[in-house]
């Protein structure tokens, strides 16, 4: 970490911070049990606020063994003895299943792909977790996410973490604005080796807990075994973009654009010995359709589609170059938009894009702010009737 020190971190933050009032302000720390949030805890509570942390339960314990709810509570309740700050603990299961993981199951059985991780910050985290925090008298709420929030005169502005290998600016531009109004990131400004040394620095007890990976109700069984117990098989036809049907597949669900593993159509007679990728999938007959050309051109598309557009700011010109993110820890590219009569918006790449997913979502950015996201709703090859004549 270099010269970076906890007197400098600290001293860095409060100046960042100093317009609200640190010495009487409240605040509650989404306590997960990882590393990232112990620190945001501990940052807070050396910058001299009254720190309190809400533990939120967001996945029930079920018979398989995988989820590890137990254990991140175990994690968090050390990391709260460690700093002597109060602990609470909230149960959102129920609303999770509902407005999360009911969301999920309906669009892998629409075909698409969604993003949990969006719905879960847009659902949960940044609605009934601040709500309930304030309940409890917080005048601030804050999480370990890495972005940064400024708070100006017009209201909240989300802007992208220091480290951009670790921004979660694309996970949060779902989330209504007025959620952000009280909401603090500590971490935006620092990088994660930066954080895993002034865990270290600080004797937290998690400082060396790995980073968690994957979805969070499914852990780390295979994802395949996991859905095959929430949805019913779907069979259909796997065809080559000539419409040769090669082989059959068990849903839909199962799979995603440029999917090149677990297709199961390897050492067919008379093929060339080149990996199989799944170039589109056709909901409406159940078809999967692949090809063994890696840069097949239903692969590659310069116009993409959302449904309704969330705006965090007022929506730029159209026609003027911004920056595009169509997943997470994708670069930005550059696009321009053009705006469509249901409030979804048409993003136009000189660079053509691979793999653009129904069911993933397009965030925006102007700069370094997050503008907002919306979900990708068709497949390129549609995108035609959709824009304007």
């Amino acid at each position: 970490m270099s010269c970076l020190t906890l007197t400098t971190v600290t001293t860095g933050l409060l100046c960042a911070r100093s317009d609200t009032a640190v010495s009487s302000a409240h605040v509650f720390v989404g306590l997960s049990g990882g590393v990232d949030s112990a620190v945001t805890a501990w940052l807070l509570k050396e910058q001299g606020y009254r720190v309190s942390a809400l533990f939120m339960q967001n996945w029930s314990e079920d018979e398989s063994g995988y989820c590890t709810s137990a254990l991140d509570y175990q994690q968090a309740r050390a990391v709260a003895d460690e700093l002597s700050i109060p602990l609470h603990k909230v149960d959102f299961s129920a609303q999770y299943r509902q407005r999360v993981f009911a969301a999920f199951l309906k669009q892998l059985g629409e075909g698409k792909t969604p993003n949990p991780d969006v719905l879960c910050n847009r659902e949960i985290k940044f609605q009934p977790f601040v709500e309930h925090a304030q309940r409890l008298g917080a005048d601030w709420v804050a999480t370990g996410h890495y972005a940064r929030i400024e708070h100006q005169a017009d209201g909240p502005h989300l802007k992208r973490a220091a480290d951009e290998n670790k921004d979660q600016t694309y996970f949060l531009a779902g989330v209504a604005r007025q959620h952000f109004e009280r909401v603090l990131f500590p971490l935006g400004a620092l990088t994660k080796p930066e954080v895993r040394a002034l865990a270290s620095q600080a004797g937290l007890p998690n400082h060396q807990r790995p980073d968690s990976t994957g979805i969070c109700f499914i852990g780390e069984r295979p994802f395949t075994a996991f859905l095959a117990e929430h949805l019913p098989p779907a069979p259909g036809p796997i065809e080559t973009d000539a419409g040769e049907v090669i082989g059959e597949h068990q849903g839909l669900q199962f799979f995603t654009l440029g999917q090149r593993k677990g297709l199961r159509i390897g050492g067919r007679q008379g093929a060339a010995e080149t990996p199989w990728y799944v170039v589109d999938k056709l909901p409406g007959r159940r078809a999967l359709v692949v090809s063994q050309d890696a840069n097949h051109p239903r692969l590659h598309h310069h116009t993409v589609v959302t449904e309704t557009f969330h705006w965090l700011q007022t929506p730029p010109p159209e026609n003027v170059a911004i920056q595009a993110r169509l997943r997470h820890r994708q670069r930005l590219v550059s696009c321009t938009v053009q705006y469509l009569p249901d409030g979804g918006v048409a993003a136009h790449f000189e660079q053509a894009q691979r793999a653009v997913t129904p069911g993933q979502f397009l965030a925006l950015y102007a700069g370094d702010e997050c503008l907002g996201c919306g979900e990708i709703s068709a497949q390129p090859s549609s995108v035609a009737a959709l824009l304007p004549p």
